[in-house]
């Protein structure tokens, strides 16, 4: 099941004898590539339908592939409850204590009696703590609460940023999301707005699209402030004050602005940004199950969250370069409401341009319901996947094989699938699959994650606390510390010739606490890496200070940070009231400024290097500035593809043989059979012979007769062929054990190729070569090399602290 697993196969079950109502042994595995087309899961309260897609997402992340799971509900928060050891221990935090005293036990033995139900469940599937304990190292799973401190908080800041320059060169795409943007924006202000007859949404929208198309990007607070004086003057050909009158945009920014003020929306502001490929994949490349509960907000909050999220999905993929393989899952629970077949809200739009695009790309899409009848069908026309389960009404089983018809290009007994989808049993499910001839009748194999119902924010909470202090550890970082010099509170005299900048100050400083600026060193430069046989020629710019000292070397180019700072943003003026440390003689000498210019191109020289990776496996090199987390991630994706390949023409090539040699067997077995019923028959009317001939000599005469010899002759001969019988029933078997060991041969075969093949292209243990270029000397350009003075904040004890970052 292992080497399947590697494979992209996803064991979601085994197949189901519905007229027998006997579960086979035969694997369900499904290829993770035909979740590119999309799929839908849909069943009622009880049939299973949490767990089924609980399992693909555990699948999903043994296989390397990450999610984004979006849960109105809460269910799917269980994906973090799997348990090693599957101890008593382990479950006890995590069961409904309700349940353990309706059993009238103690929480503990309730906890014991849990553990040992999910191992035994576990094991019926051929599932242990191996595989649990595969399935925490293969990926990372995080839960976010939007708008809640509960789990991992989200900022929705960067929604409304300068989309990707894929966008804005496409003008439908652009003004779709500007639309969706508007709309979820004013859902969430209360205001139900139409996008053509809404004053509230052509103005929202036309301030959003000047801000985009002039590569700006917008804040919530840029976006009162336009309102209340809009960049246009003109919104189409009426005057922006006639068109939308002064007062009442005023009105319009102070709800907006009630809303930004809300003690409550804080929490909206804060935490990691809806950026898909840091939601997708940790800083190290590894693949993350990034889930959003969303059951703690209210309506209008959930559509205006979703709506974001959708369109920040929707620009991810515009950034993508195609593939036929899986890249990563959208999944989204309890869709009621969000894809009607009336109705257009926000996600609706999104969803279904998502449903039409994204396959191009690798994103699989998986919408589940329990209530079919809400579903817009005609958007899930590219839907190549249906999983079927236990239906409540006739209606819901009429409208689901109204869309699996509709959906397929296949000729289905309309009949006959209803008939079978009204006898599914609890964890039974239809699959239907466009990739597939015929559907398959399954039933879904035991979930690793122990599921447990929806989690509380409390719950969320305890889940969560520990990746949160690892968070905050690795943000805050100590205050630095500097020791005490001599300062003066007036600027000091340079030489004319000599230029110098100040660094504005970017921190809020109480009156009680002055700014010191120290001497430093910028230095700027662009450098120019040139290799021909590996096709580069790019440049980059570095930016570092260096402290400026009383020592020999005054500058020490080997001490210098970088600084995130356009020379654009170097200011001629000081800061009123502040203090300077003293200056070092050097700095007031410009033939100083030319020699560190001279020391700082050799420093380029010798430190400042593209650091490119090679894949000698893949003979593929990382892109300049790709990190190797990126790389990682792209060359995984290169190798799903190429496995995809590899295992499509491998099962193409035994297919062939297996088929032949089941055929042989097949045969063999059906003349064994037959060898050993002529044997049985042969064998028994040899006895009768044999027996007859005997009891008539024993009663009749003495002596025997001629017709009892001839009948004793007879008698012999069907001995000799009943015995001829037997040789060819052993030949028969004998035939059948060489075919069945041949068969082994082959599969033993087709293990040992699987297994070469998983171990050689194994990305994530793959040891990257690393390749150096170096720039010339004639190929550094120094933009700026400059005395710089770097504010610092004196803190009542003393110590001091940046004031400018």
């Amino acid at each position: 099941m292992d080497d399947y697993e590697k494979l992209g196969a996803f064991y979601l079950g085994r197949t189901h004898d519905l007229d027998k109502n006997i579960t086979r042994n035969e694997l369900l595995l499904y290829d993770s590539k035909d979740l590119t087309t999309h799929a839908v899961c849909i069943g009622m309260t009880g049939s299973g339908k949490t767990g089924l897609c609980i399992d693909l997402l555990e699948e999903a992340a043994i296989d390397g592939i990450p999610a984004l799971v979006i849960d109105p509900k809460g269910d799917m928060t269980n994906l973090l409850l799997n348990f090693p050891n599957l101890s008593a221990e382990e479950f006890k935090p995590w069961i409904n204590e309700n349940d353990a005293r309706k059993n009238e036990i103690s929480p503990e033995e309730y906890a014991e009696k849990q553990a040992v139900f999910w191992k035994t469940g576990l094991n019926k599937w051929d599932q242990g703590s191996e595989r649990i304990h595969r399935l925490r190292n293969a990926a990372e799973f995080d839960i976010f609460t939007p708008g809640s401190s509960a789990g991992l908080p989200v900022s929705i800041l960067k929604s409304f940023s300068v989309p990707p320059q894929e966008v804005l060169d496409d003008t439908d795409t652009l003004n779709e999301r500007i639309s969706m943007t508007t709309t979820s924006l004013l859902s969430l202000m209360g205001i139900d707005a139409d996008p053509i007859k809404s004053r509230e949404h052509i103005l929202m929208s036309t301030i959003i699209n000047y801000y985009w198309t002039n590569g700006q990007d917008l804040d919530l607070a840029s976006l009162i402030q336009a309102i209340q004086s809009p960049p246009v003057s003109r919104i189409g050909v009426f005057d922006c004050d006639v068109f939308y009158p002064a007062k009442e945009r005023f009105e319009l920014a102070m709800i907006l602005n009630n809303l930004l003020a809300a003690p409550s929306f804080q929490t909206w502001l804060e935490g990691e940004s809806l950026d898909i490929n840091s939601l997708l994949y940790t800083q190290t490349g590894k693949p993350r199950i990034s889930i959003f509960s969303i059951a703690h907000l209210s309506d209008n909050e959930r559509m205006f969250f979703v709506s974001l999220l959708l369109n920040q999905i929707l620009g991810w993929i515009r950034t993508q370069s195609g593939t036929s393989s899986l890249k990563a899952i959208l999944y989204f629970d309890e869709i009621f409401g969000y894809l009607p077949p009336t109705a257009n809200p926000p996600s609706k739009k999104a969803l279904l341009t998502l449903l039409k695009q994204a396959r191009a790309f690798g994103l699989g899409i998986v919408l589940s319901t329990q209530n079919p009848v809400d579903l817009d069908y005609k958007g899930l026309s590219n839907t190549g996947t249906w999983f079927i389960g236990r239906l409540q009404t006739e209606r819901d089983r009429d409208r689901v094989l109204d869309g699996l018809l509709g959906s397929s290009s296949q000729g289905f007994d309309r009949n006959t699938l209803e008939q079978m989808i009204s006898q599914l049993g609890k964890r039974i499910f239809l699959l239907h699959n466009v990739h597939e001839q015929k559907p398959e009748l399954f039933e879904t194999r035991w979930a690793m994650s122990y599921l447990t119902g929806p989690l509380t924010r409390p719950q969320i909470k305890k889940l969560m606390d520990v990746k949160k202090n690892k968070i905050k550890a690795g943000i805050e970082s100590p205050v630095e510390e500097g020791p005490k010099v001599t300062e003066t509170s007036s600027r000091p005299n340079l030489a004319p010739e000599i230029n110098q900048f100040f660094i504005n100050v970017k921190r809020s400083i109480p009156e009680q606490q002055p700014i010191v600026y120290r001497p430093f060193i910028w230095g700027s430069a662009i450098v120019q890496f040139r290799d021909k046989p590996r096709n580069i020629d790019m440049q980059e710019t570095f930016k570092i200070i260096t402290p400026i000292n009383n020592e020999i070397i005054a500058v020490d180019w080997n001490n210098s940070e970088a600084i995130d700072l356009e020379i654009s943003e170097l200011s001629k003026e000081s800061e009123k009231y502040a203090k300077y440390e003293n200056l070092p003689i050097a700095a007031n000498q410009l033939k100083s400024y030319k020699a560190w210019q001279k020391d700082f191109i050799g420093y380029i020289h010798q430190n400042k290097k593209l650091t490119l990776l090679k894949s000698v496996n893949y003979k593929i090199t990382s892109e300049p500035n790709e990190t190797e987390r990126d790389f990682r991630i792209r060359l995984s994706q290169i190798a799903r593809e190429q496995r995809d390949e590899w295992t499509g023409k491998l099962r193409e090539k035994y297919a062939k043989k297996l088929s032949s040699l089941e055929a042989k067997i097949r045969t063999a077995e059906d003349r064994v059979e037959r060898e050993m019923a002529q044997a049985k028959q042969q064998k028994m009317q040899t006895a009768i012979s044999i027996g007859t001939t005997i009891l008539g000599a024993f009663l009749g005469r003495k002596a025997l007769n001629r017709t009892a010899i001839n009948k004793a002759g007879t008698a012999i001969r069907s001995a000799g062929r009943s015995r001829k019988e037997a040789g060819d029933v052993a030949r028969a078997q004998e035939n059948l054990k060489v075919l069945q060991e041949q068969l082994d041969e082959i599969n033993e075969k087709f293990q040992t190729e699987l297994e070469d093949y998983s171990l050689k292209n194994d990305v994530n243990q793959e040891e990257f070569e690393t390749i150096f270029i170096r720039p010339l000397k004639t190929n550094i350009s120094v933009q700026l090399l400059s005395l710089v003075w770097v504010p610092f904040q004196e803190l009542e004890d003393g110590i001091i602290v940046q004031a400018y970052s």
